[in-house]
């Protein structure tokens, strides 16, 4: 079959849709609410390169950063059998933090490797020093288990120890093994949708189509960086502080675009600092690359084609590129967000009627556990807020915003499962920055402790508001507050302490900027 305009939509469809495939089963097998019904996972099919082919419309910023877990398996190990899955974690083999586990199997065809399948996965808690893995830490080791790149299956045999020492340095363990075998059955089914395509069409065949998809993909990103006028874009923004203390952690970046290439570099963006925001380098790529497709208006397949016209440069014992052991929590989730508002920030001088202000800016992490009757809870959860007014029309309210791309979880499945109450979910009216097209409203949302805990938060627009362009205001501030034994006080964006039954948890989160006077 040659390949043509028509063909390359089919197997585009086609491979995409082993992803999706992949990600139905992961959710609907899953045991936590964070991947039931957040949504907190990705899924993707790459070549036998290791190159990306394909990707399920799930999470940015593990999806960018993801062709950086299967090289790394794929060079740990020498040979791979049928049957084989391998398991890791360490942000700095190719991870974003701890708690996202990715699995990478092959899938062959005639005796070799044909394609790989890759899903990864946050899990609620893998450890370390809070629950929820995503600590006010200051090294790695703090934030829980890390897994080299390891086999937790050879020639489909599972290896029964290390899934006992995963499951062991949780503080849910069978909600763990769950998930685990939930990515595992999602493997499977990528595994033989596969399979059943080479079957279908011949090896040759797909893996043509495979090759052609990522050139059409490069030359769809060129024509979107052509259509960029050439010259050099500069932004500044900043994140407020690392769990440690409170002070300004500028992101610099300067885009240089020359016909139909581009270079984003972070040069001058703040050293790597003490405390969990520091991000490593495949973040900044992810977000970077993120942006970029946002400009493309036809829908342009992300793959590894993607990747080739943008060169990403992010300055050595840095924030974006931080030294082992690092500690990096939160430089997933707070900063990851900031590379993408300062991106678009660069990107709206050259562009300042297609991009909007920005969203909310934070993810609003919120982790909680604790014991009840002999046994551990532990929870993990984002919260939307407000998206950005821009040329389009006004922000959406109460919406997850650029990497995280998840859902809120729904007020019943926190109350069925965990010791906690939700007295208000609404939104935050108002807090959208004005302009001539309105930022959108964050969210309030109001828990009661019904047995004691150890919460952690970590957020960020509590100090710098999200901004407003082309003359429209900034959205509100978010904020969060603490209310025990009756008295409420203001809490700083990341906090961790100790609760009890009847004390409250109050987050309002940001709203958009305003775009346009």
């Amino acid at each position: 079959m040659p390949v043509d305009a028509i063909s390359l939509e089919v197997f585009k469809n086609l491979f995409a849709s082993v992803a999706e495939e992949m990600g139905e089963t992961l959710k609907r097998a899953s045991f936590s609410p964070n991947i039931k019904e957040r949504l907190d996972f990705s899924c993707a099919v790459f070549d036998a390169e290791g190159r990306m082919v394909a990707q399920a419309a799930h999470i940015p910023v593990h999806l960018g950063s993801m062709p950086a877990s299967v090289e790394t398996a794929i060079r740990a190990f020498e040979s791979f059998q049928q049957g084989d899955v391998v398991v890791l974690n360490d942000p700095y083999g190719g991870g974003t933090h701890l708690p996202d586990i990715t699995m990478v199997s092959p899938v062959f065809a005639g005796g070799r490797i044909a394609y790989f399948v890759a899903s990864r996965a946050h899990h609620a808690d893998v450890g370390g020093m809070s629950p929820g893995s995503l600590p006010l830490s200051t090294e790695l080791y703090q934030e829980g288990l890390i897994i080299p790149p390891i086999k937790l299956i050879y020639s489909g045999w599972i290896n029964e120890a290390a899934l006992a020492l995963i499951t062991a340095n949780s503080r849910a363990p069978e909600e763990r093994t769950g998930d685990l075998e939930a990515q595992l059955a999602a493997h499977r089914v990528g595994e033989n949708r596969l399979r059943d395509l080479m079957v279908e069409h011949g090896v040759e065949v797909v893996r043509e189509h495979a090759d052609a998809l990522q050139d059409y993909s490069r030359r769809m990103t060129e024509s979107v960086i052509e259509s960029i006028p050439d010259g050099v874009y500069t932004f500044e923004d900043a994140l407020e502080g690392d769990g440690q203390r409170e002070f300004r952690i500028p992101i610099i970046v300067s885009i240089t675009v020359n016909g139909a290439q581009m270079i984003v570099d972070f040069a001058g963006t703040a050293p790597q600092v003490a405390g969990n925001l520091n991000a490593v380098s495949a973040i900044a790529r992810s977000a970077t690359w993120y942006c970029i497709r946002l400009l493309a208006e036809d829908d342009v397949p992300v793959n590894h084609g993607c990747f080739l016209p943008v060169e990403v440069m992010v300055p050595p014992h840095s924030l974006l590129n931080p030294d082992f052991p690092a500690a990096v929590a939160v430089g997933n989730t707070e900063t990851g967000q900031r590379v993408t508002d300062a991106v678009l920030g660069a990107l709206a001088q050259a562009l300042p009627n297609r991009i909007p202000a920005a969203s909310q800016g934070t993810m609003n992490n919120f982790t909680f556990g604790g014991v009840l009757d002999g046994h551990q809870f532990v929870y993990y959860e984002t919260i939307g807020g407000g998206h950005g007014g821009g040329p389009l029309g006004h922000g959406v309210s109460g919406r997850h915003s650029h990497m995280t791309n998840t859902l809120n979880t729904p007020v019943e499945a926190i109350e069925h499962s965990l010791p906690v109450r939700v007295l208000e979910y609404r939104l935050r009216d108002d807090s959208g920055g004005p302009g001539k097209a309105r930022g959108g409203d964050g969210i309030r949302r109001v828990y009661e402790f019904l047995a004691p805990a150890t919460i952690t938060l970590n957020s960020e627009r509590r100090i710098y508001a999200p901004y407003g362009l082309r003359g429209g205001e900034d959205g509100e501030r978010g904020e969060n507050r603490l209310i025990q034994n009756g008295e409420s006080q203001v809490i700083s964006g990341k906090f961790t302490t100790q609760v009890g039954p009847g004390d409250q948890v109050i987050i309002e989160t940001p709203g958009g900027g305003g775009w346009g006077k």
